[in-house]
């Protein structure tokens, strides 16, 4: 006959640490509670920013995310190489937005449409003035990538809620005050010194900053927003170098 497990009625009474407590477990060893003063909370904070795309390492070795997919209008510009917007595009794409890039160098952008667009057209291409409606939701976020020169014409498609638009310029020229006008977020890559000089004007920078921006290694970009700036190391992985090239400043 089979064993039987004799009920808890049957234990005997608790002679020792071993023994079980109706109701509340084994004994054990005598701890503290596991509680916190209220002035203790702040040393469990963690260093993770809003939700959004990795797009490099911080000064700490933090991650620098970037949050692309808003409620709320968003508009970026990057000052520099086609090869770190790709770099963005690619990782948004891999968070479930929808891309679509308006570009006059759609040579440039093929591979990466090619590659992305697995089983589904998540990464499209667009000539310049020709980007329709992309119908934005919570459920289905767009980046617009405007690769269209130094002097972009206006946008059929704006910001609007859940739909972010990132302008590449490929350097700092007349039209940099109207462009950065009224922008979130500037992404600086190496630039010229006379270009340093003009953005450190428009931006803000420290001085110190304003000289470094020559000197910037192909995968850095300085990005400000609000007063606020930051270097990001893109950190590029080996399935993206293999799609996209080594990391460079010019195309």
């Amino acid at each position: 006959m089979a064993a039987t497990t004799p009920s808890p009625a049957a234990v005997p009474p608790a002679s020792g640490a071993g023994w079980l407590r109706a109701g509340r477990g084994l004994l054990g060893p005598r701890r503290g509670r596991h509680e916190l003063a209220a002035e203790e909370f702040e040393a469990l904070a963690l260093p993770v920013g809003d939700d959004g795309v990795v797009i490099g390492t911080g000064p700490h070795e933090a991650p620098a995310v970037l949050g692309v997919a808003r409620p709320v209008p968003f508009e970026a510009v990057l000052i520099g190489g086609v090869w770190t917007a790709q770099v963005i595009a690619l990782r948004t794409a891999g968070t479930g937005a929808r891309i679509a890039v308006e570009t006059g160098r759609r040579r440039l952008w093929t591979a990466l449409a090619q590659a992305a667009n697995g089983g589904q057209p998540c990464v499209t291409l667009h000539d310049v003035g020709r980007v329709p409606p992309q119908g934005p939701s919570v459920h289905s976020p767009v980046l617009v990538v405007r690769d269209c020169g130094a002097r972009p014409p206006r946008g059929r498609v704006v910001t609007a809620p859940w739909q972010s638009v990132l302008t590449l310029l490929p350097f700092a020229g007349p039209d940099a005050p109207r462009l950065l006008g009224g922008v979130d977020l500037v992404g600086v890559q190496r630039v010229s010194p006379e270009e340093a000089q003009l953005l450190g004007r428009l931006l803000g920078l420290p001085q110190a900053d304003v000289e470094a921006l020559p000197t910037l290694p192909e995968t850095v970009t300085l990005w400000c927003a609000r007063g606020s700036w930051t270097y990001v190391d893109v950190r590029v992985t080996e399935a993206e170098t293999g799609l996209l090239g080594a990391p460079r400043r010019v195309d």
